[in-house]
């Protein structure tokens, strides 16, 4: 879109948090925006009925052509046989993109794009990151994938010549493009959390996903960065990119920014990041777990060598201390994204949270950090199987294993389970006996209304901590038990 022309542009699909959120940015810029998705709901349908765009229920071609766009954009979740995405396909009158390829040439076009990638710590990492750079009055844009608590939006445009932040999803981009979107970012700064295999309707194994990550590795610049979990085997087994600077983050001692004495208990996550072995900020805030530290990490150095870019300097950092330089952010208050081991509940007879996490890593690690907060609770995890991946049995031992560090686990309904056959689909009664093994009591239920009324009836022997895992909504158990505790 040429900039300062004002265009009308419409979103198949709109209500996902990445199309609502970019959507937002559009109207911002002065666009007209309307969009259509399938049971139009909140609380995107909220945000963007605010932001003064168009909904329409339903994809019916009619509607869409009615509101004459000039542009269409067409989300990752849409597919053919949908409409309005057969009429443009059909008559090819209309120009249409990926949401990605809108993001990379119209929302961030020749800005520097600090590109948060990985499995896991993503959104948590770019909300990080904005308000760094936002407490050191760079005004960033950016676009976060789920909804920040130190910050007003999940989305913000951000000054003309300012970074601007994303999550760099591996995910294909649309049905017309199977290239990850983070392709799409062109990364002057790339965060690299880690590296598991996960989406398997896309990626067949490790391998797969692996050779999507050494492409993004070919698009950055040589003078830009690399921050690289240091202690992750399957990102330091990627292909070498010595056309650039690559630099560690981890808590080994081959990292150049460590993460040394980490210490975590009721009171909080206390640790030091040290530079090179120099000590350069001490860390005592109230998110969860060494995988947040990792987090803050990543994100305090992503908005130190973005300031360091923007101010000039144009130097490696070899032998250079770019924290010498630039404002320091403080994460002291921080309280990180909805739904990251969101406390929904907090009382001396039950704690309730909420946790987005659904791979079996993210799980153990959230359970881990759980036990050393509360020590002396009996803690339940509640685990929806909800993502492409986890309704199969790729991950099932390892979700087994993972659970089995609660001390009861709870399963509920496997989402569309009759859509997955029957050798490829996880089981639950396998899971149950792996963790009766481990010598913890596990249940499985044919529905998630049947695991609530489990929870209301159980008999808790001492103060409980109940967590509900799951990249969905778990049938709205969640909040009606935190409701009713």
């Amino acid at each position: 879109m040429v900039q300062g022309i004002s265009m009308r542009v419409f979103f198949i699909g709109v209500c996902g948090t990445a199309m609502g959120n970019a959507a937002v940015l559009l109207k911002k810029m002065g666009h007209q925006v309307a969009g259509s998705d399938a049971g139009v709901y909140p609380p995107m349908s909220d945000v963007l009925s605010t932001a003064g765009i168009d909904l329409f229920e339903g994809f019916a071609e009619e509607e869409m052509l009615a509101w004459q766009p000039d542009r269409v954009v067409v989300g990752n979740a849409v597919s053919r046989g949908n409409p309005q995405v057969e009429y443009l396909l059909r008559t090819r009158g209309i120009p249409f993109v990926s949401l990605p390829q809108l993001i990379g040439e119209d929302l961030i076009g020749n800005r520097m794009a600090v590109v948060i990638a990985g499995t896991h710590g993503k959104t948590t990492t770019t909300a990080l990151t904005s308000f760094a750079l936002d407490q050191a009055g760079k005004a960033p844009g950016y676009l976060i994938g789920g909804v920040p608590l130190d910050l007003p939006s999940g989305n913000e445009l951000g000054g003309v010549t300012s970074p601007f932040v994303i999550e760099g999803d591996e995910y294909d981009s649309a049905f017309f493009d199977k290239r990850s979107k983070f392709i799409h970012y062109r990364p002057k700064i790339l965060v690299l959390n880690n590296l598991e295999f996960d989406h398997g309707d896309i990626f067949r194994d490790l391998e797969d996903i692996s050779r999507s990550f050494s492409h993004l590795l070919r698009i950055v610049p040589s003078d830009g960065f690399v921050l690289c979990n240091g202690d992750d085997p399957n990102l330091l087994a990627l292909p070498e990119a010595p056309w650039t600077q690559i630099i560690k983050v981890g808590v080994n001692e081959t990292n150049d920014l460590q993460i040394t004495d980490f210490k975590e208990d009721g009171q909080g996550t206390r640790f030091t990041l040290c530079w090179r072995s120099k000590e350069v900020m001490k860390v005592d805030w109230a998110m969860p777990g060494l995988f947040n530290a990792r987090n803050l990490a990543m994100a305090t150095l992503a908005s130190v060598l973005a300031q360091y870019l923007t101010d000039g300097s144009g130097q490696g950092v070899k032998e250079f201390n770019p924290f010498t330089s630039v404002s320091l952010p403080d994460f002291s208050t921080c309280t990180g994204v909805k739904r990251r081991q969101e406390v929904l509940l907090d009382t001396t007879k039950r704690v309730v949270l909420s946790d987005f996490a659904h791979h079996p890593t993210a799980i153990a690690g959230a359970l881990e950090s759980l036990r050393a907060r509360w020590p002396n609770r009996e803690i339940i995890a509640c685990f929806e199987p909800r993502s492409n991946t986890a309704v199969t049995n790729v991950f099932e031992d390892r979700f087994a294993d993972a659970l089995a560090l609660a001390d009861v686990a709870l399963l509920g309904a496997v989402h569309r389970a009759e859509k997955i056959p029957v050798e490829k689909r996880i089981s639950p009664a396998n899971m149950m006996e792996r963790i009766k093994d481990h010598g913890k009591k596990g249940y499985a239920f044919s529905s998630n209304q049947e695991l609530e009324e489990f929870l209301r009836q159980y008999s808790y022997s001492k103060p409980a901590l109940v967590v509900f895992f799951s990249n969905g909504s778990f049938d709205g158990v969640i909040g009606r038990f935190a409701q009713s505790q």
